[in-house]
């Protein structure tokens, strides 16, 4: 011990020497951190580590009071493990002690592990201890100081890569919480039936085969998660948790499960989707609160008593990747392959000609990667499939989740591919497993990027030099007639067609007789110019007739791609009047609209009232996680979409009101940030001189969580402003109250825009 200690005193005495010298500099920081209470955070400031041992060799008193130690993962691994030898002398009183990694990205916006590989033996003294959290970091052994930790009742070991676990962590009497997600898992312990006051259990996303017995005998247990592992087989001995409420076992590998997991009595919801079930006890078939999609129930094993001579045919293989695989291994047998991400992937027999080896990743959406038309929706996130360009001898079906739209009349999904340096929409078939859990599926002859989009209807046809006639599915008025001699050779054209609420019209023109025809959007292939005009069909505005109209107030407007502007070209072309219908002809294919009203200059209306068509009502909400009040949320959501998402997040958050609305296009840039003095931490891709970077897509999540910090003017101007009674309730990262959304100074959350504006959740 003593070798151990003279080993640490060169590496902490170096660092209380730098730390001595950027004494004056850090706290002259307006971001330096503050003793606070019983709690410490030194997860987000460069050299936390230092920062400790400078605190320690002080021997500041307040250290005694600390329950609550964060730090970074990130540190150099010698440097930290010489600070963690000071933590159970200096902090006795230590309840919680977070290492986290994962505060540092890479370029793509991916969390990075932390450094950290083990834990020095003199741990074991923090008899207080009842929270570690070591995630996102490195270690391949679980400390041998750990099963020492005899109060432990929460350890948190997600995103290491951990093979194994010991036998000791059965010596762990108190522990309740025990997360061993994303790891490399292959057995478990049989001692970790001994822990018999352990109520959660997340084993996800490992490579765990078979279970052992003695996990029957955790008798507490009400969360067992063992999902995306390799699971063939479930011990008998799990019917005995008969404190169990939830099991998620979807994603393995399971051809039956227990009978007696149907009597468990507290039994809320058993997963078992993905997996190779082809029967399952009635019991289990017929309950509400299992899950069973995905397993190939009813479907017979092939004959193995076949007459002699008949080909033997093999089944299949079903692969379930976790989350640190991102390739798999298609041999020409095929495979049905089900990715981490919840993509899907059948390969036929004979797909290949050879053993292939296929990547993927899901990259997050961004302008440069989501090509958006007009009036087009994102559903999904980017998924790329490589190699690039190799053709498949057999289409290979492809399942994308998706997330559903909410406006479907006159609207399809569609799955948009990148071939030969331009994107096209594949033929595309929806599936629903739930009415929230929907499949965009197609076939694909080789790989690239994908994503799910919600699109106008989209009608299409061949046009022969014989002629033809082309209609919308959608709104049946709408048609385009081709006569014989329009083109020479065959080409492709294609019919979007858009409306637009009458309403929404009226309010914008302030004219209540004002009325408009669906938006038509033409587009073709091959030559820009038809030989031979083309008849286009557009129903009148609703309203109006051909027999009682002002033929003054009828307008043709005209767009011409990629400008955005509108011209009138109501006196160049001939409009022919039915009752119904308006007709023109054109030698080539742009966007159309008719308009009735006593306007005179209608281009620009047009133009303001195609951007109301793209706009969504967007709010921005920030909300402080309850447990952790350094962590702050930030969410972008539509305005319809805000109540049900501060519901579901009350319990785990509290904050200001929202940001007032403001209209956004999808796709859109934007930048959000604090007003006066609270900085977001940037060393994160995402963010650009303390401003966090948002992309808003109406159906996706657009949140983003982040660490701010306040400088010392900051917090006076919080004291002098937030001591008036009645400012009580919330507080911020630093522990000062939050304005409440009664201030009527800003109303909570205030400014922010498009392009760099300022977002203020707090007002100071």
């Amino acid at each position: 011990m003593a070798a151990a200690e003279e080993e640490l005193e060169p590496q902490v005495a170096a660092a209380e020497g730098v730390a001595g010298d950027a004494t004056d500099t850090v706290d002259a920081h307006p971001g330096a951190p503050r003793l606070a209470g019983n709690r410490l955070s030194l997860d987000l400031y460069p050299g936390g580590c230092r920062r400790l041992l400078h605190l320690c060799a002080q021997q500041t008193p307040q250290l005694l009071e600390v329950e609550f130690l964060q730090l970074s993962g990130h540190e150099d691994p010698r440097l930290l493990e010489a600070t963690l030898a000071q933590v159970p002398k200096s902090l006795p009183h230590l309840r919680s002690l977070v290492l986290k990694g994962g505060q540092h990205w890479d370029a793509l916006g991916a969390c990075l592990r932390g450094s950290l590989t083990t834990l020095p033996a003199s741990l074991r003294g923090l008899a207080r201890l009842v929270h570690l959290d070591l995630s996102f970091n490195s270690l391949e052994t679980l400390p041998a100081c750990i099963p020492h930790m005899c109060g432990l009742g929460a350890l948190l070991l997600s995103h290491n890569h951990l093979s194994e676990l010991p036998e000791a962590l059965g010596a762990l009497s108190a522990l309740t919480f025990l997360s061993v997600t994303h790891n490399r898992l292959q057995t478990l312990p049989t001692a970790l039936g001994a822990l018999s006051t352990l109520q959660r259990l997340d084993l996800s996303e490992n490579l765990l085969d078979t279970l052992p017995p003695e996990i029957g005998g955790l008798s507490s247990l009400e969360e067992l998660n063992l999902a995306s592992n390799r699971l063939q087989s479930l011990p008998a001995s799990l019917a005995g948790l008969r404190s169990l409420r939830l099991l998620v076992l979807h994603s393995n590998l399971l051809a039956s499960v227990p009978t007696g997991l149907a009597r468990l009595p507290l039994l809320t919801r058993l997963d078992l989707r993905d997996n190779q079930l082809r029967e399952v006890p009635p019991e289990l078939l017929d309950a509400p609160f299992v899950r069973l999609q995905g397993n190939p129930l009813g479907e017979t094993l092939p004959d193995s008593h076949s007459p002699p001579g008949t080909p033997v045919v093999l089944e299949m293989p079903r692969l379930f990747l976790t989350s640190d695989l991102d390739s798999f291994l298609v041999t020409p047998q095929g495979c049905s392959v089900t990715l981490a991400c919840g993509v899907r992937l059948q390969f036929p027999a004979g797909a290949t000609a050879s053993s292939l080896t296929i990547r993927y990743r899901l990259w997050l959406p961004e302008p440069r990667l989501v090509p958006l038309g007009p009036h087009d929706s994102l559903l999904s996130g980017v998924l790329e499939l490589q190699p690039h360009g190799v053709a498949f001898q057999q289409e290979v079906g492809l399942w994308l989740l998706f997330v559903p739209p909410r406006a479907r009349r006159c609207r399809e999904v569609v799955v948009r591919t990148l071939s030969d340096d331009s994107w096209s929409d594949l033929e595309t078939h929806l599936e629903e497993e739930t009415p929230k859990r929907l499949w965009a599926h197609c076939q694909v002859p080789h790989f690239s990027w994908f994503l799910v989009v919600s699109r106008p209807v989209s009608n299409a046809c061949l046009v022969p030099p014989e002629g033809t006639m082309l209609w919308s599915s959608g709104h049946p008025g709408v048609k385009v007639t081709f006569p014989p001699g329009a083109t020479e050779e065959p080409r492709q054209v294609r019919m979007q067609v858009v409306r637009m609420a009458g309403r929404e019209l009226r309010a914008l023109l302030e004219e209540p007789e004002a009325a408009v025809s669906p938006l038509l959007c033409l587009s073709q292939s091959g030559p820009s110019s038809f030989l031979r005009p083309v008849t286009v069909q557009l129903p009148l505005p609703p309203g109006v007739t051909g027999l009682s109209l002002d033929r003054s107030r009828l307008h043709l407007l005209y767009r011409a791609p990629p400008a955005a502007t509108w011209d009138d070209i109501t006196a160049q072309v001939a409009l022919e009047l039915t009752h119904l219908y308006a007709r023109f002809q054109v030698t080539h294919f742009s966007w159309y609209w008719l308009w009735y009203t006593t306007k005179t200059c209608v281009g620009g209306l047009a133009k303001k009232a195609w951007e109301r068509l793209r706009l969504h009502q967007v709010n921005l909400i920030a909300l402080q996680r309850r447990r952790d009040p350094e962590q702050v949320l930030l969410q972008c959501l539509p305005r319809n979409k805000v109540d049900a998402a501060l519901r579901r997040l009350l319990e785990r958050y509290r904050g200001p009101e929202p940001s007032d609305t403001v209209e956004m296009f999808e796709g859109e840039k934007f930048f959000a940030a604090f007003e006066r003095g609270i900085d977001v931490d940037a060393d994160r891709p995402d963010c650009v001189q303390g401003r966090v970077c948002f992309v808003f897509y109406s159906h996706l999540k657009n949140v983003k969580e982040v660490c701010p910090s306040i400088g010392e003017p900051c917090l006076r101007r919080s004291l002098r402003r937030l001591r008036r009674p009645g400012r009580g309730g919330a507080r911020t990262p630093c522990g000062w109250p939050l304005c409440p959304s009664s201030c009527r100074d800003c109303g909570g959350l205030r400014g922010w825009a498009r392009g760099g504006g300022l977002a203020c959740p707090w007002h100071l």
